[in-house]
């Protein structure tokens, strides 16, 4: 009988080696604590276990023209296909004081006012997306805030006419994402999981 290289014994687990997938390092994970006789949860939990440059977040606001529109699935879409992975979202209706604490920088502004009209006139959907450089990705695929020079194939260049009405908002920096998603969710609304299909999209 010829013999081969010897493969693990029954009862041992392979360590997970660099070929080995986000799930496959996770369940070897979970094996390994169990033969140990650690205590762990049902289930591998590896949930946030993604590399910090992998949850950078931001937040994205469907406005109330493209609620009115029924274009909130096809900005869903947009960053589903790109690869990023969605961590919170609601469909409410803005006030005053929270528009206040979101433009703070554009209270005195002349256009203030009908901005304010503009954003409180029907619901808006707030959304947060998780990936890799995914605030300067989203400015890039939102396009120019002034939809009349957004390029074609960005988000307003494809689906907005006027700067007054241009579909959507999107944090311009990693630090105003954060006191932005600040001001929309509660820390408890962020959902973290692990998406199934993290190593096709980023690799192993």
């Amino acid at each position: 009988m010829l013999r081969g290289a010897a493969g693990p014994r029954r009862g041992q687990v392979r360590p997970a080696g660099p070929a080995m997938g986000s799930l496959g390092r996770c369940l070897s994970r979970g094996l390994l604590r169990g033969q140990l006789g650690q205590s762990r949860s049902p289930g591998p939990r590896c949930y946030g276990s993604a590399p910090p440059e992998l949850q950078e977040k931001t937040l994205v606001l469907v406005k109330p023209d493209a609620v009115q529109r029924r274009l909130v699935g096809t900005v869903i879409q947009r960053f589903e296909r790109r690869g990023f992975k969605l961590v919170a979202m609601k469909l409410l209706q803005a006030d005053r004081g929270l528009l206040d604490k979101h433009y703070q920088q554009l209270l005195q502004k002349p256009f203030y006012p009908a901005l304010l009209a503009y954003m409180t006139s029907g619901p808006l959907v707030a959304m947060v997306w998780e990936g890799y450089n995914v605030v300067r990705s989203t400015r890039a695929m939102v396009g120019d805030t002034d939809s009349a020079t957004a390029a074609a194939g960005t988000i307003r260049g494809d689906l907005s006419m006027h700067v007054s009405r241009n579909v959507v908002h999107a944090s311009d920096s990693v630090e105003t994402a954060q006191r932005e998603i600040s001001f929309w969710f509660q820390r408890d609304e962020l959902v973290a999981w692990e998406s199934g299909d993290r190593d096709y999209t980023y690799g192993p």
